[in-house]
């Protein structure tokens, strides 16, 4: 299982991490203005909410380094209709 961690203290709230992910591991604590994991088990590694965070605030462990796919206009395009 990948472990997913979101540092609060760096956390801005930009909702960014939310919209990316395609598995809604993400959620946002509208009381407390922060993203944090709802569903740790459902992460699937992509990286995504990892690279697009402006303040780093996200991390992972214990996932596969592959080519991501998430990132790469060409292929995000050709496979769009199933994401």
């Amino acid at each position: 299982m990948i472990d997913i961690r979101i540092h609060e203290d760096s956390c801005r709230g930009c909702e960014m991490c939310v919209d990316i992910c395609p598995t809604d591991v993400l959620v946002m604590d509208q009381d407390r203005g922060k993203a944090v994991v709802k569903t740790a088990a459902d992460c699937i590694g992509c990286l995504s909410c990892g690279y697009l965070c402006p303040s780093a605030a996200i991390t992972h462990e214990g996932y596969v380094a592959v080519k991501n796919y998430y990132r790469d206009i060409d292929f995000s395009r050709r496979v769009a209709r199933f994401l």
